[in-house]
C-alpha cells in the first residue's frame, strides 16, 4: 500500500466513530455503484469517495480545504476533486445520482443553504446520505460540549426529527435514519474524547469500536436507539420535485 493510501486509512479507518459512521452511509449508497454520478460534499482528501469510486461510481469529492485536496491527489484511484464552497455547489442542477456528506453541515455557517445546494444539484428520486452531529444529552455536560463546538467549530447540531423537517422543506422523504454513539456512556465517552483527545483521541481510542457498537444495539433494543452523539440520515428526493429548494 502507498504511503499516502496507508496514512489515509489510518486517518479514516481506525478511528473509533468515523469508520462505523462511514461505512452505514457506504452501505446505504449501495455496493454496486456503476455508471451512477457520486458527490461527496466536505469530502476533504476525498478518501470515502474514492471507495464510492472503486465500486464504479462517477465520484466527486468537493471541498473548500487545498491541503486536502492536495493529499488527495497522492492517493491511489483518487475521485475527482473539487475545490468549492458546500454553500455554492459549482454543478447544474440534477447532476448527481446520489450525495454523501459525512459529518459535515454542523460545521457550515449555514447549514439549511447546502441543504439547497444539495437538493440542486441532485436529481429527482436520487438519494442523500448524511450525517451530522446530534449529542442529544449535550446539556447534561455543558463545558464538554462547548470544548467540542469550540475545538471542531460545530455551529449547530441535528436532530433526526430537525432533519426530517429541513429534508422535507426541501422535497425529501426520510427512507431511514440512525443514531451512533446512543447510550449515556457512550455519548459521554464522545464528549470527552473530542474535548481532550481531539483526533488522535478518537484514532487511539479504535479499539473500543465493538464495545461502543455492541451498546448501540442494546441502546436499541432496550429504548428504540432515538439518541445519541451521531445521527445518519438516508433520504430520497421526490421525483415530483424539480430540484429546487421550497
Amino acid at each position: 500500500m502507498p504511503v499516502a493510501d496507508a496514512i489515509a486509512f489510518a486517518g479514516h479507518q481506525l478511528h473509533v466513530c468515523r469508520h462505523r459512521e462511514a461505512g452505514q452511509l457506504l452501505r446505504w449508497l449501495g455496493g454496486d455503484l456503476r455508471g451512477l454520478r457520486v458527490l461527496d460534499v466536505a469530502g476533504g482528501d476525498g478518501y470515502w469517495a474514492g471507495l464510492a469510486r472503486r465500486r464504479g461510481a462517477r465520484a466527486v469529492s468537493v471541498d473548500l480545504s487545498r491541503p486536502k485536496m492536495l493529499r488527495g491527489r497522492r492517493l491511489a484511484g483518487p475521485p475527482a476533486l473539487v475545490q468549492a464552497d458546500a454553500l455554492a455547489l459549482p454543478f447544474p442542477e440534477a447532476s448527481f445520482d446520489r450525495i454523501m456528506s459525512i459529518c459535515a453541515i454542523e460545521h457550515f455557517d449555514d447549514g439549511e443553504a447546502a441543504l439547497d445546494e444539495m437538493a440542486r444539484v441532485l436529481r429527482p428520486g436520487g438519494e442523500l446520505m448524511l450525517s451530522a452531529d446530534a449529542l442529544t444529552r449535550a446539556a447534561r455536560w455543558p463545558q464538554l460540549y462547548r470544548a467540542h463546538c469550540a475545538r471542531y467549530h460545530v455551529k449547530r447540531t441535528y436532530t433526526h426529527d430537525t432533519l426530517e423537517k429541513l429534508l422535507g422543506d426541501r422535497g425529501f422523504d426520510v427512507v431511514e435514519h440512525a443514531y451512533q454513539f446512543q447510550s449515556p456512556w457512550s455519548e459521554r465517552f464522545y464528549l470527552g474524547l473530542s474535548a481532550h483527545g481531539g483526533r488522535a483521541g478518537f484514532n487511539l481510542a479504535a479499539p473500543l469500536t465493538p464495545f461502543v457498537a455492541a451498546s448501540d444495539r442494546w441502546s436499541v433494543q432496550r429504548a428504540g436507539g432515538e439518541q445519541g452523539s451521531i445521527v445518519l440520515m438516508r433520504a430520497r428526493l421526490r421525483e415530483a420535485e424539480s430540484g429546487h429548494a421550497a
